[in-house]
């Protein structure tokens, strides 16, 4: 799949001071960034830029993964450190990331699953332009601050698994990767990840605030974390099943393989998480895995996390 920047120009109407979105949605009030995203050419300018750079998410990638063991080497030999202050911080400003991605995706993703349907809405990259296209933007370049996650795990010397560097690592080249394209699959991708990171993120942050929450919170996440995996799963069947009738759908072969194997990889590593968390017996003598440095797994972020709620140091 390419992206031609010379093909028709789309502009918003705008009447009495209503953007409408290139997917029908109207809307009046906007932040000023928003609006740049009602322009084609702005749109495409940022298209042209991932084509030429989205393999710069590999490097990105690459000295993330060195910097870990580099910064578990060396804190081997040293005194962890508390961070709190910067953790509660930290937690609440993705949160709020979160929930503002939330609040601006959803009013067009429910527009176009009751005016269009499930197919137009995995199948049209329209939501790339206006509000939801600006988001989609940002949650794209967001992949790369959120590695920050790790810092503190490093630093307050806790057990790093497996799955939270594979998921940072993995999705932010699967991001970038799909956004040259602004696939039209990204709408569910998008809104999905927002949701889950708003509810997740808040709830770090009230844990590294040392709020007593119930045990069913973390098991209502982690199986929300786990129904974004099977919608994932589901989101690539229904886009294969339409390029296989040859029916128009703005999702490539190549990008439903990699998405695919993605999202079952989570999955997999999720629904393990699960059992082990809250289903297999524990044994008398409990190991405390941390993932996100406040004391609470982190498994991965679709960006997805496992959940398990410990005390925090």
């Amino acid at each position: 799949m390419s992206f031609e920047p010379n093909g028709p120009l789309y502009e918003p109407l705008i009447t009495n001071g209503y953007y409408q979105s290139k997917s029908g949605i109207n809307y009046t009030n906007l932040f000023f960034y928003e609006k740049k995203f009602f322009s084609q050419k702005y749109v495409d300018s940022k298209r042209v830029w991932m084509q030429n750079n989205w393999h710069t998410s590999f490097i990105y990638a690459f000295v993330y993964i060195v910097a870990i063991f580099a910064g578990q080497a060396y804190m081997r030999t040293r005194d962890r450190y508390d961070l709190r202050k910067a953790l509660i911080a930290w937690n609440f400003v993705l949160a709020l990331f979160s929930i503002m991605g939330t609040i601006r995706v959803w009013p067009e993703f429910f527009y176009t699953i009751s005016n269009k349907g499930i197919v137009h809405s995995v199948c049209s990259t329209d939501y790339t332009y206006g509000v939801t296209g600006c988001w989609s933007w940002l949650f794209i370049l967001s992949k790369v601050p959120e590695l920050v996650d790790t810092v503190f795990i490093i630093l307050r010397k806790q057990q790093l698994i497996f799955l939270h560097w594979y998921h940072h690592a993995t999705v932010l080249i699967y991001c970038w990767y799909s956004s040259k394209d602004f696939t039209g699959s990204g709408r569910w991708f998008v809104l999905m990840n927002y949701t889950v990171h708003a509810v997740m993120y808040s709830y770090y942050g009230f844990r590294a605030l040392r709020f007593n929450i119930p045990k069913w919170v973390n098991i209502a996440i982690t199986s929300g974390q786990i129904s974004q995996m099977i919608f994932g799963i589901y989101i690539n069947l229904v886009a294969y099943s339409q390029l296989k009738q040859n029916r128009a759908c703005d999702v490539s072969y190549e990008n439903i393989f990699w998405s695919f194997a993605m999202y079952f990889s989570y999955f997999v590593l999720f629904f393990h998480f699960f059992y082990k968390a809250y289903i297999a017996p524990k044994p008398k003598s409990k190991s405390k895995v941390h993932a996100n440095g406040n004391g609470n797994v982190k498994l991965v972020n679709g960006n997805s996390h496992g959940i398990e709620s410990e005390k925090d140091k």
